[in-house]
């Protein structure tokens, strides 16, 4: 059976970034602007707060993993009361691992966190279709593909990148499909929780090619066209035939990107009864006709962790932020 979800987060192509392991002791915060990275974190030991810009305050313990998909503003902090002007610095310990609060004593945290890319140009799109905050909680599954992600991402062993990849691919499907009939607000999880919408969601994927009309895709459902069509832009938070252009284009691009395969036959993968109609959908949904965009489409390698990749628990970041907040420039 064609697998949806499978599909969006295969396309969305997670690339390793960065993990670290931080231990923590007594009253701390750190606090960032994420710009929209897929962030994730699982405690291993004790536990902490989670705050996303515009969310309640999460409370994780141990064993509880978190995935954000895109995050902005992310706050964490001890379960010790703390004062919200506070911002502490990291201490590195060792390659990969820090502590932060108390600098010396026994500590009552203990947790793996950090961040990954998306090599997808269609992540603008199927990221929206994620829950905001996957928060899942008494699944040692994922705790233990995490830590295997910590430790393959800090050693130079045969096959790393390929190994990182496949990690990511399957840590990510594990977290959504916990989250499947959760209580997301809307999206594709949701959605997939929705038998007669997941009816419809498979049949698309499975025939995108298919000269598919509102009226089948209810057939699907086992719905009326009226009922589908309110149940579908409810839940998914678009249209049904928004979506199929959608993802229809979403593969077209990696098959463009893979190269190997002319126009026409794309054309016909994704429903398109010639070429030239093809192109003219896709120049107006990418911004470039198909032919082009294979020409410049490149797969980029899996991208490491630089610079201007944010961090909560970066100690020089962090140590910017301090001065900052005390009216020193950062230096």
């Amino acid at each position: 059976m064609v697998d949806p979800l499978a599909e969006v987060v295969l396309l969305l192509k997670p690339a390793a970034r960065f993990s670290k392991q931080v231990v923590g002791a007594g009253p701390w915060r750190v606090s960032r602007s994420d710009a929209g990275e897929p962030f994730y974190c699982a405690v291993i030991e004790g536990g902490c707060r989670l705050a996303l810009e515009g969310r309640d305050t999460v409370v994780l313990q141990a064993g509880d993993f978190v995935l954000v998909p895109a995050a902005y503003g992310v706050t964490m902090s001890s379960l010790h009361e703390v004062d919200p002007a506070t911002h502490s610095v990291p201490v590195l310990l060792a390659e990969g691992s820090y502590r932060i609060g108390a600098p010396r004593g026994p500590t009552d945290l203990r947790i793996l966190a950090g961040h990954c890319s998306f090599d997808s140009p269609d992540a603008a799109l199927l990221v929206p279709l994620m829950p905001q905050l996957i928060h899942v909680r008494g699944e040692p599954r994922l705790a233990t593909l995490v830590h295997m992600l910590g430790e393959e991402s800090r050693e130079d062993r045969p096959a790393r990148e390929v190994v990182l990849a496949r990690l990511l691919e399957v840590l990510f499907i594990e977290a959504l499909r916990c989250t499947t009939g959760s209580g997301a607000a809307r999206g594709l999880v949701q959605a997939l929780s929705d038998a007669r919408l997941a009816a419809a969601i498979r049949a698309m994927h499975a025939c995108p090619s298919r000269n598919w009309t509102v009226n089948e895709l209810a057939k699907e459902a086992a719905l009326s066209r009226s009922a589908f069509f309110d149940r579908f832009n409810r839940v998914m938070g678009m249209p049904p035939m928004e979506y199929l252009l959608a993802w229809r284009m979403a593969l077209a691009r990696d098959l463009l990107a893979n190269g190997g395969i002319g126009i026409a036959d794309v054309a016909e993968r994704v429903g398109y009864s010639s070429a030239s109609t093809f192109s003219v959908a896709f120049a107006r949904h990418v911004g470039c006709p198909p032919a082009r965009y294979a020409r410049g489409a490149a797969r980029p390698d899996t991208r490491r962790r630089d610079e201007s990749s944010p961090d909560p628990f970066d100690a020089k970041r962090a140590a910017m932020a301090v001065t900052t907040a005390a009216g020193a420039p950062p230096g």
